[in-house]
């Protein structure tokens, strides 16, 4: 069986290009080496996503929900936990070899974000031995928050919206190594107007605990203090694993990125991409550019195959 296009990556702009193509009716696989959704089902499933057209307000997961429901609807063949290994061919077809089998196809689009991502981590004294015992990097479900002192790190959006999550039902610091956040001013007001407690200027110095996380110990210029704590969540960003894209013969960035023209096409004919993957001057990483230049990559990608009089 041949493709008229094969997308690696099942975030929003994985998705999105799906859509996308089946509005012109090419025959479309979506690969995902984890769970469809990307980092909105991987990382945040719980926030609360206020700046997406169409919705005040939707939990992540289940804006990746809706896009999922539309892509199948649509006919999309999306298949998950299936790793996609080498990029064979060349202009005429291109050959995806996965690790359970291999695909014929006129073209591909990257849209794999920042692959099989991991969580960056502070590298303090504690931080291993209490992983997974109270120490996490993922804020966990609503309800097994009640009652408990949780300890936020970061200061990114990120952060500060799942403080406000667990701030609804758990006494909730979070701690920052700045002066100020980083974040969109409607989360510093939402903040302002909680009851979390906010440590600034702060750097983490150990996690404590016995069976499981009990204080953390934090320093603010030459003094040192504890904090208690049940739960110690670190929200500090996410390292990028990448390491498919050289496999795959793509001109990257000089950040390891792909680097790809203002039609989202890549360094190899037939092959475009879009989403966190990729960078240029000005690049805004956010869920509706990543939608975006899906969009603009998988029209790139009909043009390409389909190569339509007005192209």
């Amino acid at each position: 069986m041949r493709y008229d296009l094969i997308i690696i990556g099942a975030g929003p702009g994985g998705l999105t290009a799906g859509i996308y193509a089946r509005t012109r009716m090419m025959k479309t696989l979506i690969l995902d080496a984890a769970e469809i959704g990307g980092q909105l089902v991987s990382l945040y499933p719980d926030k609360a996503v206020q700046n997406y057209p169409g919705y005040e307000r939707i939990q992540a997961r289940k804006l990746s929900d809706k896009m999922y429901a539309q892509a199948e609807s649509m006919d999309c063949e999306i298949r998950d936990r299936e790793k996609v290994n080498e990029i064979r061919g060349g202009n005429d077809e291109l050959v995806v070899i996965t690790d359970k089998g291999q695909y014929h196809t006129s073209s591909v689009i990257v849209a794999t974000g920042m692959g099989m991502f991991k969580p960056k981590k502070m590298g303090c004294k504690g931080e291993e031995e209490f992983e997974n015992k109270g120490l996490c990097y993922i804020l966990p479900p609503k309800e097994d928050l009640i009652g408990k002192r949780v300890v936020v790190f970061g200061g990114g959006n990120s952060a500060i919206e799942m403080a406000l999550i667990a701030d609804s039902v758990a006494e909730t610091t979070i701690v920052h190594r700045r002066n100020e956040f980083r974040c969109d001013e409607s989360n510093t007001m939402a903040l302002n107007a909680s009851n979390i407690r906010s440590i600034m200027s702060s750097e983490l110095v150990s996690v404590n605990g016995d069976d499981a996380v009990r204080s953390v110990t934090l320093k603010k210029g030459d003094e040192t203090f504890d904090v208690e704590a049940d739960l110690v969540v670190i929200l500090i960003g996410i390292s990028a694993d990448l390491e498919d894209l050289k496999r795959w013969d793509l001109e990257l960035t000089k950040d390891g990125l792909l680097k790809v023209d203002d039609a989202m096409c890549t360094s190899r004919n037939g092959i475009f991409a879009c989403g966190d993957v990729i960078d240029y001057d000005g690049k805004y990483k956010q869920i509706i550019t990543a939608c975006g230049e899906a969009a603009t990559a998988s029209n790139s990608a009909y043009k390409f195959v389909k190569k339509p009089y007005w192209a």
